[in-house]
């Protein structure tokens, strides 16, 4: 004969529950009155008891959130002893149960990561897509869990699922307590298919960890590391990283203006569209003659050493430096200085761009073509974030 909640939900059966709160109406309160307890809903997703489980949820929903001494949930419960079913129909009823943190901080997401459970780990990102933030104590995400274990399927649907959201160098790039990003785990265990997997969702190659240590940098410390080098060898400097997202922001906005501006060239006048002509045929040529011939010109044959010095009779100094810009002072090359000329380029080059598009813009048979292309590549970047 089954005696008492706790028997019922061992047998799972629900008829014995009810005698039990018969005897005392407030045998279920009690229970979920303690911190941390085996609750018949623990006890019955343990055994894989779903149509008890389904009953408890009805009466004390609350207990899907609490943990017993152990640190487990009821759903990290059925997890363990593979009730699958139990799970699934927990899930039904409240989703969130994925974000549920056990022991460790590990929710139902890392778990099934870790065991490679692909079918329940692309159900939870499908139900509950911002599980996908959540991290352990040690401030590991299900990427660091992932590569930890080896689990190149279960990598392959997380990095699927982030790169639907909008935070995916936020998560991607997020360092456990040591400073580790999931790249350098992947890079430390030598996982050549992790690292390209993770550098397709964005992860940056030159976050340092806590020792200063980009993921190529662990990597070079590793053995048989020729693949995984080549893999993080190209472009992992930190200028060529700030230039190419520079150089994404600035696709964006042009992209985005540049709809505006042709939306508002259909609606123009013809004499506006024709004075707008003149001024940016005046401008393209303007800027296109400073490009080819910048301030103060370009350095002209062989620059000898007597035109670096001093002409005769002009005070000289015994510090002078004669061969200081010799290297520099290539046929060719502005005699602006560098730093100065790049800006000037730059900022010509901007110029040029915008008014040769504006002036394709304003002629007739091209603003509906180049809005279709740019509302193209506008669509193509947001598919490949």
């Amino acid at each position: 004969m089954i005696t008492g909640w706790r028997g019922a939900a061992l047998a799972g059966n629900i008829e014995a529950l009810y005698a039990s709160i018969q005897e005392d109406g407030d045998v279920l309160k009690r229970v979920d009155e303690v911190e941390f307890v085996d609750t018949p809903l623990h006890i019955a997703a343990a055994a894989g008891h779903t149509d008890f489980v389904m009953e408890m949820m009805n009466l004390k929903p609350s207990f899907a959130k609490k943990l017993n001494r152990r640190g487990f949930s009821s759903l990290h419960l059925a997890l363990q002893n593979g009730h699958k079913e139990t799970v699934l129909r927990l899930l039904e009823i409240n989703k969130d149960l994925v974000r549920v943190k056990g022991k460790e901080g590990y929710t139902p997401l890392h778990y099934v990561t870790r065991e490679g459970n692909l079918d329940l780990l692309a159900k939870f990102l499908e139900d509950c897509p911002e599980c996908i933030f959540d991290v352990t104590i040690h401030n590991q995400t299900a990427f660091h869990i992932a590569v930890e274990n080896n689990r190149l399927a279960a990598l392959r649907v997380l990095s699927k699922m982030l790169k639907k959201t909008d935070c995916c160098q936020d998560v991607v790039n997020r360092k456990d307590k040591d400073g580790h990003t999931a790249l350098h785990r992947a890079a430390a265990k030598n996982y050549p298919q992790m690292l390209k997997l993770l550098l397709a969702c964005k992860a940056d190659k030159n976050v340092t960890n806590q020792a200063g240590l980009t993921a190529l940098d662990v990597a070079r410390g590793q053995v048989n590391n020729r693949e995984s080098i080549n893999i993080l060898g190209v472009c992992s400097f930190a200028g060529v990283s700030t230039l190419y997202k520079l150089w994404q922001l600035i696709v964006k906005f042009l992209a985005k203006a540049s709809i505006e501006i042709f939306r508002d060239m259909d609606s123009i006048s013809s004499e506006d569209r024709n004075a707008s002509l003149v001024i940016l045929g005046l401008l393209l040529t303007a800027t296109y003659q400073a490009i080819l011939s910048p301030p103060g010109g370009v350095w002209q044959g062989q620059v000898s050493e007597t035109r670096l010095s001093p002409p005769s009779g002009a005070p000289t100094s015994t510090s002078t430096p004669t061969h200081s810009k010799k290297s520099r002072n290539m046929v060719g090359t502005s005699i602006m200085d560098p730093g100065e000329f790049l800006v000037f380029y730059l900022t010509i080059c901007a110029v040029f761009i915008v008014a040769f598009f504006l002036t394709l813009g304003l002629l007739k048979p091209f603003p509906r073509g180049f809005k279709t292309a740019l509302q193209c590549a506008k669509e193509l970047s947001a598919y490949k974030r």
